[in-house]
């Protein structure tokens, strides 16, 4: 069925794209191809499925099943992510030098599907700032980022305009700007409803001060790379080209295979951005562009600065030490103990300090009565130690109902922690006491919806 958009919209479109537009209307009244990218590092298994042809680890699936019913999403085998967003890949990659250590943010970072994406990029010795400005989104991203394992994160919930205390200090941002997204007009009808011309322009006035607020926080020589869910100049590279006029920058093309069908749009003072349009690749609406920093001073570390967080007692170390691949300093926060890089004291003092920070590292345990209580983050985090802990594989329904947070059957009888698995990845723990299990799956992520009396499967990997 045809669906009905803004005569505004439609208007635009008409003068921007000519007689291509209509092309671009009629895609958009068709299906949202659904499609999901794999954690490269919790899943080895070849993928039987077509794979999106700018990602390394994007696939399609022929139609979107009940991901909730799906324990390895839970376990953060796969992210389910918008393909065309996925090219985020392709630009990092042209852009900077991955087997360099690196400070990267990415701003606008909630629910968190680039941040996945980049921390799956980033190698061993580099730091993730994952930033969300409405607390309640930043508590989501900072679940899926847990999920995802990846252990040289911090998730922090700043404005914008709070970056300014770290001058110099990223390698690379990435800013996914809130927009008007036209882009998500087919998957989210929503959108279309909420969508206006004076809304629009909003949204390019916001852009613009996210940019200039950041921007004191690149560091001469960094990358920031600029992306939206929308078809409109105004905010894509209109927005980029009006930052080069206010700052020292050069546009930083990207080599794009034709075959591909995405479209390059050019500004002036050199600025090339690259449009996706659901008619022409099997994704939906996506802008992107990147360009590097010509001016400003490197941040550097303060010869003498103490570190935010105090080091764990050596009793604590040496029982969570083995629990872990990778060695770890570890620091105690209340009664938490974080394990983060070792000897990055400098750089990760600087973002604990001056942000506020929802999470950090891999949260390890948690000290209670003298006693360590294993966190779901180690479980989940990709530098755990799986054998150090009994573990405990379950069929299909036993995880979702693990997932339900619901009462656990007696069946082991060795007392003590338990790790709960499935298809041998990591869900979370149980405890033996006596004659009961607990479980310590958290609260707030608990599938909530009732279980149907025959599963589906999935059958995504």
């Amino acid at each position: 069925m045809k669906t009905n958009f803004p005569a505004s919209f439609s208007n635009r479109l008409q003068v921007q794209m000519g007689a291509e537009a209509s092309t671009l209307l009629d895609a958009l009244s068709t299906t949202s191809p659904t499609s999901i990218r794999i954690n490269p590092n919790k899943f080895h298994t070849p993928v039987k499925l077509e794979k999106v042809p700018w990602s390394s680890h994007g696939y399609y699936l022929e139609e979107r099943p009940s991901f909730t019913l799906d324990p390895l999403m839970h376990a953060g085998a796969y992210y389910v992510q918008e393909a065309s967003s996925m090219f985020l890949e392709e630009v990092v990659k042209q852009t900077v030098d991955l087997t360099q250590p690196l400070r990267v943010l990415d701003l606008c970072a909630a629910p968190g599907g680039k941040s996945t994406l980049l921390a799956s990029l980033l190698n061993k010795e580099s730091m993730l700032v994952s930033n969300e400005v409405i607390k309640s989104r930043a508590e989501i991203l900072a679940e899926n980022l847990t999920k995802w394992g990846a252990p040289n994160v911090v998730v922090s919930n700043n404005d914008p305009r709070d970056f300014d205390r770290l001058e110099g200090f990223f390698d690379l941002i990435v800013v996914d700007a809130p927009c008007s997204g036209e882009g998500l007009f087919r998957k989210d009808p929503n959108a279309i409803n909420e969508w206006s011309p004076d809304n629009a322009h909003l949204c390019s006035d916001r852009q613009r001060r996210i940019l200039m607020d950041v921007w004191p926080a690149l560091k001469p020589g960094g990358v920031l790379i600029y992306s939206t869910c929308t078809y409109n100049p105004a905010e894509n590279e209109g927005n980029i080209q009006w930052l080069s006029e206010q700052t020292q920058l050069e546009a930083l093309p990207l080599e794009v295979d034709p075959v591909l069908q995405i479209k390059e749009v050019e500004a002036a003072n050199n600025i090339v951005g690259y449009q996706f349009m659901p008619h022409l690749v099997k994704g939906e609406g996506f802008f992107v562009c990147a360009v590097r920093k010509l001016d400003g001073e490197e941040w550097q570390a303060p010869r003498k600065d103490k570190f935010p967080l105090t080091p764990t007692g050596k009793k604590e170390q040496a029982e969570v030490s083995p629990w872990l691949t990778d060695e770890r300093d570890f620091f105690q926060h209340y009664e938490n103990i974080l394990a983060l890089p070792v000897g990055g004291n400098a750089a990760w003092g600087a973002v604990i300090r001056e942000l506020r920070i929802v999470q950090a590292g891999v949260l390890v345990a948690e000290i209670k009565k003298k006693n360590l209580v294993p966190a779901p983050a180690l479980a989940l985090s990709t530098i755990f130690r799986k054998d150090t802990f009994p573990t405990w594989e379950l069929e299909l329904r036993q995880a979702l109902q693990y997932l339900r947070k619901e009462e656990w059957p007696i069946d082991r009888e060795k007392d003590g922690w338990h790790l709960i698995c499935y298809e041998q990845l990591p869900l979370g723990w149980v405890k033996r006491i006596a004659t009961r299990f607990n479980n310590y799956y958290p609260l707030h992520w608990r599938i909530r919806m009732e279980l149907p009396g025959e599963l589906p499967g999935t059958g995504l990997l």
